[in-house]
């Protein structure tokens, strides 16, 4: 598929339907509920969702974002702005009180009944879908440009972003072994370890950068018996930095005996990485790729173009 045409596609996806009366300082988008979102205008944004902010960013709108949720970390000056909590366990009166004009979230925020509040309200609410793939991460792009009626800028950031993911791909298909890759979400926390099944950012990310999720007998992320860690037989364990810094290191991850008999404690590959950066599936995805393919195939240098 072209390039022209494959924009042409992701941005019919996400592009606004405007009705019979809908003015032309309306867009009307259909978000991930597959819901029709009228949107009179797009000057004061809350943004919930890493991803969902980044591109905001990457778009050079950072000046309509009035707060953002905590998974909201990159760049660093969105840290300074106001913060409606965690994704997942937003209110509706603190949003509100901003005064925004529009809502856009990731598809996984919540609760959903806090979302009903705020469009009962009259506020627009945008779930923008969240699929860990190339293609996933360019129609994200799109229905965020959409929404904040900047589709010009949004078709050149997806034209960056595929010709990099492009070049990445074609250099990960001619890599000699496929490792396998157990990411663990949670670990050594008194239970038993979250580990990254399938259709998960996790496994996503894995693939793309030449490697082979050790687990793929279930969907999600669920708690693997120390049993099956050791089953899995990896040859590298994935982790996000912040779970390896409340486990006191690397030596602290190899300490877990079930994690020490694989063939990645044996053998001391560890692999650690900013969280955001590696599962997001936003504007940093190539980075990311290049970033983990180059722990799992050393030897080689992966670059992204823009790291």
């Amino acid at each position: 598929m072209s390039h022209r045409l494959f924009f042409a596609v992701c941005l019919l996806l996400a592009w606004p339907l405007l009705g019979p009366g809908a003015s032309s300082a309306e867009i009307q988008i259909i978000d991930a509920t597959g819901r029709t979102v009228t949107i009179h205008n797009s000057k004061r944004i809350v943004s919930v969702g890493g991803s969902v902010t980044e591109i905001v960013y990457a778009l050079g709108l950072s000046d309509r974002i009035i707060a953002v949720d905590t998974t909201s970390l990159y760049p660093d000056e969105v840290k300074a702005k106001p913060n409606v909590g965690y994704m997942r366990q937003l209110s509706a009166e603190p949003i509100l009180a901003l005064d925004p004009s529009v809502v856009l979230a990731d598809q996984d925020s919540g609760p959903p009944a806090v979302f009903d509040q705020l469009r009962e309200a009259g506020l627009p609410v945008v779930l923008i879908p969240d699929d860990p793939t190339p293609h996933g991460v360019l129609d994200k792009i799109a229905r965020v440009a959409v929404a904040v009626d900047e589709q010009e800028k949004g078709q050149a950031l997806m034209a960056r972003l595929k010709a990099e993911l492009d070049a990445l791909e074609n250099a990960v298909a001619g890599l000699p072994s496929r490792p396998r890759v157990l990411f663990l979400l949670s670990v050594g926390g008194g239970g038993a370890p979250l580990a990254a099944g399938r259709n998960t950012s996790a496994a996503g990310i894995i693939e793309l950068a030449g490697g082979v999720n050790a687990v793929d007998d279930f969907e999600d992320y669920k708690p693997l018996s120390p049993e099956a860690v050791v089953a899995a037989a990896p040859d590298f364990i994935l982790v996000t930095d912040r779970s390896l810094g409340l486990l006191g290191g690397e030596e602290g991850l190899l300490s877990i005996p079930e994690v020490g008999l694989t063939p990645a404690g044996q053998n001391r590959r560890v692999v650690a990485m900013d969280g955001l950066l590696m599962l997001g599936f936003g504007p940093r995805t190539g980075s990311a790729i290049a970033q983990l393919a180059n722990h799992l195939h050393p030897g080689i240098t992966l670059r992204a173009a823009n790291p």
